[in-house]
């Protein structure tokens, strides 16, 4: 029974810690927005790359 008397406490802390986690990241604007990277991956990119030819005109004959 006295070991109670110790998780307790332990349990407390941890929710202190998760808590303060929690603000920091809310201060720190994490959550500002959760919108743009679960749609980005539905999009094309809008740059595009430049192809690669195969006659390189660089390289001697």
């Amino acid at each position: 029974m006295s070991i109670i008397y110790v998780l307790i406490p332990i349990a407390m802390l941890f929710v202190l810690v998760a808590v303060g986690i929690f603000f920091w990241a809310v201060k720190s604007e994490q959550f500002d927005d959760l919108d743009r990277q679960s749609v980005s991956i539905l999009f094309d990119d809008d740059i595009k790359q430049k192809p690669s030819d195969s006659s390189d005109e660089s390289t001697p004959r």
